[in-house]
């Protein structure tokens, strides 16, 4: 009875995770670009994809709140955004803490 016990409490533990960021699309990559509305980002499997941004967008590098001027080419990102058709837009951008490699 505890394994059937601790089986679905694990199986809870997961779903939780699962569905964190309930239907937000996620991004992650290399900053390529930035304008004062949007960040352009390269991401793993090489396509660039364009998310707008605005007073609303929260902005974190690790757990300290930034705004958007601390985003720069190279940064490693992760965001969090609504899909509205093919477009995208940031409900909240991770900056990654690690130093900007230099860009080629």
């Amino acid at each position: 009875m505890k394994n059937v016990a601790a089986v679905l409490l694990l199986a809870l533990c997961f779903c939780t995770l699962l569905y964190a960021h309930g239907n937000l699309t996620h991004v992650m990559g290399t900053v390529v670009g930035r304008t004062d509305h949007s960040v352009s980002v390269m991401t793993t499997d090489g396509s660039i994809k364009i998310v707008a941004y605005d007073a609303e967008t929260h902005f974190l590098k690790g757990t300290s709140p930034v705004s958007a001027k601390d985003i720069v080419i190279g940064s490693r990102v992760v965001i969090h955004a609504h899909q509205n058709g093919d477009k995208l837009h940031a409900a909240e951008i991770k900056i990654g803490t690690a130093p900007v490699a230099p860009h080629p």
